[in-house]
């Protein structure tokens, strides 16, 4: 199976203009080992989120942080086509951190929570789960607190047309730092493709997060991603859309929240008529009577240069 492996997948760019670290057939399994978001240089709780850990990373605007592995080119996708992401599995690495990164997020300012300003740095323990691997494992979040591990892609996306974007700070209908809890194992991510190959880049682990990720970031973690592609042909997508087991999402980014759910819900309602053969008045009706809608509420983080994710949720039980 062909792999990108850990100290090859340091990119912090969507760009066309680089050379495909992997080319694959449509079908084909492949394998991208990714770095944790900070690039791995927090280890311990003594390591604070601090420009003197971080270093020639933070030299740069936006900083060069949140690393991804690709391109990855995918035979036979071509630009005005939709690549279609399988996602096999997504292993954790044994920990994952979480920071309270200083003048960053909500409580940056905050006088009744001044001791919560930052900086702090909390490890999350990892441990195998019932196959006896992390891709099913428990978090430790201290002696007395474990939860159920949900690992997910944080960052995915593919080349823009024309632009440069940056890992990091940026969203759009090619993908980025969406940082949404359904692109996990067995889902499948649909992305609008710009150029041959559709050029995906993938990384941002996250070994759980919490709705909205408040404070910017969650389990942040090294992880092994195992990916196939596929393609629909000659077919426009507005957005990055997901398809679960049970239900189909429709993904938005924007500010304000309230306009994100208006945009998802318009373009969730398009799917719903030009896939699946809604009348266009049922289309619009289901948004507000069907009790199963679910609006998620994916990244609600207090950083200027990102907008909000959120996803609107339909069931599959209701498409036929």
């Amino acid at each position: 199976m062909q792999r990108i492996v850990r100290k090859d997948a340091n990119v912090v760019e969507f760009s066309r203009f680089l050379k495909p670290a992997l080319k694959v057939m449509r079908g084909e399994s492949f394998v991208i080992e990714t770095e944790d978001a900070l690039c791995g240089r927090i280890r311990d709780e003594n390591d604070l989120p601090v420009p003197e850990i971080f270093g020639s990373l933070f030299a740069t605007e936006p900083p060069s942080t949140n690393p991804v592995g690709g391109p990855v080119f995918v035979e036979g996708v071509e630009k005005g086509d939709v690549l279609v992401v399988e996602i096999i599995d997504v292993v954790p690495g044994e920990h994952g951190v979480t920071c309270i990164f200083p003048g960053v997020g909500p409580l940056q300012d905050s006088k009744s929570w001044e001791d919560l300003r930052g900086p702090a740095t909390r490890i999350i323990k990892h441990l195998p789960g019932p196959s006896g691997t992390l891709s099913d494992g428990r978090g430790r979040f201290s002696p007395r607190v474990t939860w159920d591990l949900h690992p997910f892609i944080g960052t995915i996306g593919v080349a823009p047309e024309r632009e440069v974007q940056a890992t990091l700070t940026t969203q759009g209908p090619w993908g980025g730092n969406l940082d949404v809890r359904d692109i996990c194992k067995g889902n499948k991510l649909l992305l609008p493709a710009f150029n041959e190959g559709g050029m995906l880049f993938a990384g941002d682990v996250h070994g759980s997060q919490a709705d909205t990720e408040f404070y910017g970031v969650a389990d942040e973690t090294r992880g092994e991603l195992t990916l196939g592609c596929d393609v629909i042909k000659r077919k426009r997508i507005p957005f990055p859309r997901i398809e679960t087991a049970k239900s189909i999402i429709q993904l938005a980014c924007y500010r304000p929240m309230e306009e994100a759910v208006k945009q998802a819900i318009l373009w969730l309602m398009e799917w719903l008529v030009e896939d699946f053969g809604f009348d266009r008045k049922e289309a619009y009706m289901h948004m507000g009577v069907n009790p199963e809608v679910r609006v998620n509420i994916y990244q609600m983080v207090a950083l200027d240069r990102l907008q909000y994710t959120v996803g609107v949720e339909f069931p599959k039980e209701f498409l036929s």
